[in-house]
C-alpha cells in the first residue's frame, strides 16, 4: 500500500548533487503545510527541489547532504505516531524511511535544531534556497551562530553561503528516463482531458462545467491535481492571458481557450487548445487560427539541439507579425514591426518555458548573458498566442478573438518530439472531433 520510489534513482541523484558542490553541506527542506480555513488545509504537496532529490512524500521533512572526507545523506521527518495515523494516514517514521528512501541515516525532525549545528561545523560552504522563507534563513543564521560561538576551540563555520537553486537548478533542467516517463504520463492523461472538454462543449454550457470534465479525466487518470490553475476561457475572456473565474456561459459562434494541464508523480504537462463551441469555425476565426498554428509549427522546427532557447520565440514572431498584417491589424514592413515591438499589442507573451516538476520549471534561459543552447533532455513548452481585443483600427470581424496552441516538446538528439501531440489542432481534427460529438 505505501510503496517507496526507487531508491536507488534518488540516492544517485543525491551522490550526483554531492560531487558538484565539492565540500560543503546542502539543506533543502519540503514546503509547509498550508492552512486553506480554519483547521483546514490545502491538499499537501512537497517542495520540488525537495521531491527532486528524496521522493519522500511527507511535510515537516528536511534532507541533508554532507559531503567531504566522509559523504553522508540524511533525513529528518515526522516520527511513527500510529495515533495520529488514524486521523490522518500513513507514516513512514525515520526508521523505515531511512532503508525504504536511501539514506545513510533518518532522524526526527524534532532533533533538527539540535543536531545541524554539528553538521555545519568546519564545513567551508552552506548550500541552502537563500532568501525564499524568512523565517528559514532566521533558522540557519541561529545554526551558524550556534557554530561560531565554538570559535575559539577551533570549530569553523561555513565561511560562504550559495544559493542551492543555482546549482539544482541544473540537474532539474535535464530529464532523465524516469522523468520523461511521468512526463509522458502526465501528457497522456492531459490529452485524454482535452478531448473530453471538446466534446463536452456547446453553446449554453457554462466554463466551470467544461473545467469540471477536465479535473475528472485528471484524477480518473490517476493524476493527483491540475498542475496549476485550469484556464477555460469562451469569447472575450480568451483574450485573458490568466482567466481562472471561469464561471461564464459559453455563447454560438464563441471560441473557448482552454489552457489546462494534469500533475502526474509531481511531474507537469501544459497544454493549451482552442477551438469553437459550436463545433465550427467561423472564416475569421479559422484564418486568424491558422496563422498562430503556423507561428506554432514555425517555432517546433526550431527546437534542435544547437539551437539557442530564443530560436523558436523568434520563428514564433515574425510569422504572426506577418499574419497580423495579412489581418489588417498593423501596417508596415515585418522586421521594423518587430523592432518597435508593436505586435505586442497582440501578442504580448513569450513563445515558452522550461516544463517539469513545476509548470514554470527550474533553469535558467540565459548563461553569461547570452540565450542558452537547446540540449537533448530539455522540456519545453511552445505556445504563440494572438489575442484581439476592440480597438481603433482592429476590423469588427475580429473582435474578442482569443487564440493559444501549446504543447510540450522535448529536445531529442536529432530534433525535438511533441510530447502532447494526441491533442486534436488543426481545424479538420478539431472540427472531426466536434462533429462526432453532435452526431452522438
Amino acid at each position: 500500500m505505501h510503496t517507496p520510489p526507487d531508491s536507488t534513482l534518488y540516492r544517485q541523484r543525491r551522490r550526483r548533487v554531492m560531487q558538484a558542490m565539492g565540500e560543503g553541506v546542502m539543506i533543502i527542506a519540503t514546503a509547509p503545510e498550508v492552512v486553506r480555513n480554519r483547521d483546514a488545509h490545502y491538499p499537501f504537496r512537497p517542495d520540488s527541489y525537495f521531491w527532486w532529490l528524496t521522493g519522500f512524500p511527507e511535510p515537516e521533512s528536511v534532507v541533508v547532504l554532507v559531503t567531504g572526507k566522509r559523504p553522508r545523506q540524511y533525513l529528518f521527518c515526522r516520527e511513527k505516531n500510529i495515533e495520529k495515523e488514524i486521523w490522518d494516514g500513513f507514516r513512514w517514521g525515520p526508521k523505515a524511511a531511512r532503508t525504504a528512501f536511501g539514506f545513510d541515516a533518518a532522524w526526527p525532525i524534532e532533533q533538527l535544531d539540535r543536531r545541524m549545528p554539528g553538521l555545519l561545523e568546519n564545513q567551508p560552504v552552506l548550500f541552502y534556497v537563500i532568501g525564499h522563507d524568512t523565517a528559514w534563513d532566521n533558522r540557519v543564521t541561529g545554526w551558524l551562530n550556534s557554530v561560531r560561538e565554538k570559535a575559539r576551540t577551533g570549530v569553523q563555520a561555513p565561511a560562504s553561503l550559495t544559493d542551492a537553486r543555482r546549482l539544482l537548478d541544473e540537474f532539474r533542467l535535464f530529464k532523465d528516463d524516469h522523468e520523461l516517463a511521468m512526463m509522458r504520463r502526465a501528457a497522456e492523461i492531459s490529452a485524454d482531458a482535452h478531448i473530453r472538454a471538446m466534446r463536452a462543449s456547446k453553446p449554453g454550457v457554462n466554463e466551470h462545467e467544461i473545467e469540471a470534465e477536465l479535473l475528472y479525466a485528471f484524477r480518473r487518470g490517476g493524476a493527483e491535481a491540475p498542475a496549476y490553475t485550469s484556464i477555460v476561457a469562451g469569447g472575450a475572456n480568451a483574450c485573458i492571458l490568466h482567466y481562472v473565474f471561469n464561471n461564464r456561459p459559453l455563447n454560438d459562434g464563441d471560441l473557448l481557450l482552454i489552457d489546462a494541464g494534469a500533475e502526474f508523480s509531481g511531474y507537469a504537462a501544459d497544454i493549451t487548445r482552442t477551438f469553437p463551441v459550436n463545433g465550427r469555425f467561423s472564416p475569421a476565426q479559422k484564418e486568424a487560427y491558422e496563422i498562430v498554428l503556423a507561428a506554432q509549427a514555425a517555432a517546433i522546427a526550431e527546437v534542435k539541439p544547437g539551437n539557442t532557447w530564443n530560436a523558436p520565440h523568434d520563428a514564433a514572431v515574425r510569422v504572426l507579425v506577418q499574419g497580423m498584417k495579412d489581418l489588417k491589424l498593423l501596417k508596415g514592413r515585418v522586421d521594423d514591426l518587430i523592432e518597435s515591438g508593436a505586435y505586442r499589442a497582440f501578442y504580448m507573451h513569450r513563445t515558452g518555458h522550461w516544463l517539469g516538476l513545476d509548470v514554470h520549471d527550474a533553469g535558467e534561459y540565459k548563461v553569461d548573458g547570452e540565450w542558452r543552447k537547446l540540449e537533448p533532455g530539455m522540456v519545453l513548452t511552445v505556445e504563440p498566442g494572438l489575442y484581439i481585443r476592440p480597438g481603433e483600427g482592429v476590423p469588427r470581424r475580429l473582435n474578442n478573438i482569443g487564440i493559444r496552441i501549446e504543447d510540450d516538446v522535448l529536445v531529442t538528439e536529432t530534433g525535438c518530439e511533441v510530447l502532447t501531440a494526441a491533442t486534436p489542432k488543426t481545424v479538420a481534427e478539431i472540427e472531426r472531433l466536434m462533429a462526432r460529438r453532435h452526431r452522438r
